[in-house]
């Protein structure tokens, strides 16, 4: 979740700053933001599979970005935003505990 929050949050300062004509400390924090963001998934335990962690958290940045678009941007989620999140949670559930052997 801190990964994600990190990922999107550092973007959307850097989008703000570049399409909306933001200041450029805007950039500066979101570029910061964005490094923090690569660090973050190396705090995962030493065994684990760095496609994996990624995959699984591509699932719950799309359900994040879903989220901040709508509390953030006030853009409503739609049945196909919902769906579409609903099933990348799945993927999500499926690459973390699906039984390996």
């Amino acid at each position: 979740m801190l990964a994600g929050v990190f990922e999107i949050g550092g973007g959307y300062l850097v989008w703000i700053w570049l399409r909306d004509g933001k200041s450029f400390w805007y950039g500066i924090i979101g570029a910061i933001t964005l490094i923090l963001y690569g660090i973050i998934p190396t705090l995962q335990p030493s065994n684990s599979n760095f496609g994996k962690v990624y995959a699984a958290y591509g699932g719950i940045f799309i359900v994040l970005s879903i989220l901040w678009g709508w509390k953030i941007d006030n853009v409503m989620p739609d049945k196909f935003d919902l769906i579409g999140g609903f099933i990348a949670l799945i993927g999500v559930i499926v690459i973390m505990y699906a039984p390996r052997g």
